[in-house]
C-alpha cells in the first residue's frame, strides 16, 4: 500500500487522541501536520517526538486551520481527518468541501476505532453541546458511587494547552496540583469543582496510559466528556445531556447528534427554568432518533449565599468561557442569579482590554456578560483589568472556577455554584440498577 499523507484537523484534544490510536506506530501513514482552531494560542507548537513515536524525529507541526487548503496542496495530502467537536453540521461539510476541492479525501473517525476498552466499568457523561450541564451530572454520578462505597476515578476530556510532554498523563487531587501544573482558567473550570467534591480527576494527552493509571485507583471509571465530543473510552453506561435552551441542536451539531443517538440515557437538563415547549422538542427528537433510550428530566440548583447583597447594585456578570463563546449561549448561571436578586447588570464591553476586547469581536452575541477567558497569564491579566476598569460595584462569578483565587479586583466577588438536581430521582434509579449489574 502506498504511503498515505494525513492532516488531522483539531483543537488540542480529540486530534491528539485520534493520532495516538489510529496513526502512531503505523509506517503506512505519515501525519504531516495537525491544524488548530477554536482555542487561542494552540497553533505554532509541535506535537513532540516523545509522544509522536517512530517516524517523527522532529515531532509534528501544529498550524492554524486557515492554512488547510494550502497545506493540502503543498504537502500532497491524501487524507484530512476532522478531529474536534461542537460544530454545526453545515460547518463540517464546509471543511469537507475545502479538503475535497484541494484534492484530499475527508474522514470522520468513528467510536469503534477511537474508544479504548477498560478493565473496569465505565460510565460516560457526554452532551449535545458545550455548556449543556454535563459537568454537574458527572459530579452527581461520582457522588452517588462514592456514597455507595465505590472508588471513583473521573477522566476528563483533554485540555492540553501547555507543555504537551509534561501534560501527557496528569492526576489532580488538590488545588495545589492545579497550581503546580500551571492550569489555565479553562482547565480549572473543569477540575476545581471535582476536587472540591473530594474526587480525583485524570487528564492529559495520551489517554490509554491515563486510563491504566485511573483503573489502578478505581472501581468505576467516569468519562467526563468535553464540548459535545464522543467518549474516548468504551462505556458500559452512557448518559447524554441535552440543553432545552438550545432545543433542536441535538439534531444539528457534530458529534452531539451521534451522542444523542448512542446514549443509553438522555438527560434533558435545566428543565426547572427552561420553556416547556423546548423540553418537548427534545423529547420528540429523542423518540425519533433514539427510541430505546431512557429520557429523564433534570434541573440545576443554583447556590449563591451572598446573592442578596446584589440587589439594586451595578454588577458585572462573569460566565463560563467555553459555554458562551463557541458554545453560543449569551447567559448562564451568573445571569440567572443577577436577575433573580435584582442586580443591575452592566455591559462589560466598553471596559474590555487586550485579548478580552478581541473575544467580543469574535463573539458579537456577547453583550451583557464577561466570559471567563484565561488561556494564558496575559489573558487572565486582561480579564482582571477589564473588571478593574468597569464601574461595577459587584462581580458575579458564574463560572465553575473560583475566580477570586485568580484575579485581584477592588469589587467584591459573589460566587455562584450549580449542582445537578435529580428531578424524580431518575438518574439515581439508573445508577442503582447499574450497580446491581456491576455486582453480578
Amino acid at each position: 500500500m502506498a504511503l498515505q499523507r494525513v492532516v488531522i484537523v483539531g483543537a488540542a484534544g480529540r486530534d491528539f487522541h485520534n493520532f495516538n490510536l489510529l496513526y502512531r506506530g503505523r509506517p503506512e501513514f505519515q501525519v504531516v501536520a495537525f491544524t488548530a482552531a477554536q482555542i487561542p494560542n494552540i497553533s505554532g507548537r509541535v506535537y513532540p517526538a516523545g509522544l509522536a513515536g517512530p517516524g517523527y524525529p522532529k515531532g509534528i507541526p501544529i498550524v492554524p486551520e486557515n492554512e488547510l487548503k494550502d497545506l493540502i496542496r503543498r504537502e500532497s495530502v491524501d487524507l484530512v481527518v476532522l478531529s474536534y467537536s461542537d460544530l454545526p453540521h453545515t460547518e463540517v461539510m464546509h471543511k469537507a468541501s475545502i479538503a475535497l476541492a484541494a484534492g484530499a479525501s475527508f474522514m470522520l473517525a468513528g467510536p469503534k476505532a477511537t474508544m479504548v476498552p477498560s478493565s473496569k466499568p465505565v460510565v460516560a457523561v457526554c452532551a449535545v453541546r458545550t455548556g449543556a450541564g454535563k459537568s454537574p451530572l458527572t459530579r452527581f454520578v461520582a457522588g452517588y458511587f462514592r456514597q455507595h462505597g465505590k472508588r471513583v476515578a473521573i477522566v476528563r476530556h483533554p485540555m492540553p494547552y501547555g507543555d504537551l510532554m509534561a501534560q501527557a498523563v496528569q492526576r489532580f487531587a488538590t488545588m495545589e496540583d492545579l497550581e503546580r501544573a500551571h492550569c489555565t482558567i479553562e482547565e480549572r473550570e473543569e477540575y476545581e469543582p471535582i476536587i472540591r467534591d473530594g474526587a480525583v480527576v485524570f487528564a492529559g494527552v495520551d489517554y490509554e496510559p491515563i486510563l491504566r493509571r485511573a483503573e489502578a485507583e478505581a472501581d468505576i471509571v467516569i468519562w467526563d466528556g468535553g464540548n459535545n465530543d464522543l467518549p474516548f473510552y468504551a462505556p458500559n453506561l452512557m448518559f447524554t445531556v441535552a440543553d432545552p435552551y438550545r432545543a433542536g441542536h441535538e439534531m444539528s451539531y457534530y458529534p452531539g447528534e451521534a451522542n444523542f443517538r448512542m446514549a443509553n440515557v438522555i438527560v434533558i437538563s435545566k428543565t426547572d427554568s427552561a420553556p416547556p415547549e423546548a423540553v418537548q422538542t427534545i423529547e420528540q427528537n429523542a423518540a425519533r432518533a433514539n427510541p430505546s433510550a431512557k429520557v429523564l428530566l433534570g434541573g440545576l440548583k443554583l447556590i449563591s449565599p451572598e446573592a442578596e447583597r446584589l440587589r439594586g447594585h451595578r454588577t458585572i456578570v462573569v460566565e463560563d468561557g467555553p459555554t458562551v463563546t463557541h458554545g453560543g449561549l449569551d447567559t448562564g448561571a451568573g445571569t440567572l442569579i443577577a436577575e433573580r436578586h435584582g442586580a443591575q447588570i452592566i455591559d462589560p464591553r466598553p471596559f474590555a482590554v487586550g485579548t478580552i476586547a478581541g473575544v467580543y469581536k469574535d463573539y458579537p452575541h456577547l453583550q451583557r456578560i464577561l466570559p471567563a477567558m484565561g488561556y494564558s497569564e496575559a489573558q487572565v491579566k486582561d480579564l482582571e483589568e477589564t473588571i478593574r476598569r468597569s464601574n461595577a460595584e459587584f462581580v458575579i462569578d458564574g463560572s465553575p472556577v473560583d475566580l477570586a483565587r485568580l484575579v485581584h479586583v477592588p469589587q467584591p466577588i459573589v460566587s455562584v455554584r450549580y449542582e445537578y438536581d435529580d428531578l424524580g430521582s431518575g438518574v439515581t434509579k439508573v445508577l442503582e440498577e447499574f450497580l446491581r449489574t456491576v455486582r453480578k
